[in-house]
């Protein structure tokens, strides 16, 4: 099977797994059930940042040097948010919360479909799929749960996290045309840490603020979900990325 074969197959199965999790949420019809989603997406945010994208920014030859895009991946999710998708009123805002978690994750799958081109292409293209997998299920569900927070329809829903799917592809693409000329070794390592910026975003500055405002009298229950999105990055990182270490 050619390169470009197998990573076509790779990306269908991701796609329909990316849309697969956004059902999930789309059939919680409770309020509260949405805070406790809400509340594990953000774990699966910090966990993907702290578990997985510094410590291989740093590990990949990017070193302390990669760190400093953190705080640039942080403040371009902010100053997109703020100049293109938040609105004076109420309801726009809520629609913000979507809208920017759609873009940051945008970006890191994107990166992801970077990798699987460049594994693929040295044989190691199964072993990055499985991995890309493992972690694009729970964020497609993450990101699933802050567009329905959004009120977005679940048409449009389950179309944005299509699309999101399809940044595994295109990443894939980009890099199989631009491999001559794409430093992936110095590439890659900034770019998770830009991505691991964006997450962290998302995250502090979206998701827990929308936790506390909508938990109302639930104390318990969103720190609980917090916690088992943070272990689930953590055992995936563990036991899928790096099974190894």
């Amino acid at each position: 099977m050619s390169a470009a074969w197998a990573v076509a197959l790779y990306s269908a199965v991701i796609v329909l797994g990316a849309v697969a999790a956004a059902l999930v949420p789309l059939y919680t019809r409770a309020q509260q059930g949405l805070v406790w989603f809400l509340a594990f997406a953000a774990g699966v945010m910090l966990g993907a940042a702290f578990f997985h994208m510094l410590p291989e920014a740093y590990g990949e030859g990017g070193g302390y040097a990669a760190f400093v895009l953190v705080p640039v991946g942080f403040v371009v999710l902010f100053l997109l948010e703020r100049l293109f998708f938040t609105h004076p009123h109420e309801e726009g805002a809520h629609q913000a919360l979507g809208l920017t978690a759609f873009a940051g994750l945008s970006v890191h799958t994107i990166m992801d479909g970077v990798a699987l081109g460049s594994a693929t292409l040295q044989g190691v293209g199964a072993t990055a799929f499985l991995a890309i997998l493992a972690h694009k299920v729970p964020s497609a569900l993450s990101l699933a749960s802050m567009l329905r927070a959004g009120g977005r329809r679940a048409g449009s829903v389950l179309l944005l996290c299509a699309v999101y799917g399809l940044m595994v592809p295109l990443g894939a693409a980009v890099y199989l045309v631009l491999q001559e000329v794409l430093p992936f070794e110095t590439f890659a390592p900034r770019a998770l840490a830009f991505s691991a910026g964006t997450f962290l975003y998302i995250a502090v500055a979206d998701l827990l603020p929308h936790v506390h405002r909508s938990a109302g009298g639930q104390r318990l229950r969103p720190v609980l979900a917090l916690a088992m999105g943070l272990a689930l990055m953590a055992g995936l990182t563990r036991w899928v990325v790096h099974p190894h270490t």
